[in-house]
């Protein structure tokens, strides 16, 4: 009877070293003793400060400068139309003015005072 139990014991025995390495490791300790001592500080205690004052910020004045310049079309003057003859005793021939005297001292006109040219007629007077 002995050796059915040895051989059962062996067989145990084996088994535990075969099985042993793919189990893992666990380790069981007892220790006495007393615990060091653990020191928690408070928490601190937060407080939010008080919201600040609302403040009030006036919008910005409103400034109104000088109205605008409006300018208008610009007045037409019409200058009257000077006409190319006599006015008065001067005659006006576009350019310039001339006295009756020099006017007919050019050799222009008859000297009867009708403003026409001496060629105006068709008459050739050389």
């Amino acid at each position: 009877m002995i050796r059915p139990v040895l051989s059962a014991l062996a067989l145990g025995a084996l088994s535990l070293a075969v099985v042993s390495p793919a189990m893992a490791r666990v380790d069981v300790g007892v220790s006495i003793g007393v615990p060091a001592p653990v020191y928690v500080a408070p928490a601190p205690v937060y407080v939010a400060p008080p919201p600040p004052p609302p403040v009030y910020v006036a919008p910005p004045p409103v400034v109104y400068g000088p109205p605008p310049v409006v300018y208008g079309p610009a007045p037409v003057v019409v200058a009257p139309a000077v006409v190319i003859g006599w006015h008065g005793d001067r005659y006006w021939d576009g350019r310039r003015w001339y006295g009756r005297n020099e006017w007919y001292g050019r050799g222009h006109g008859h000297g009867h005072g009708d403003g026409h040219g001496h060629r105006h007629h068709g008459h050739d007077d050389d």
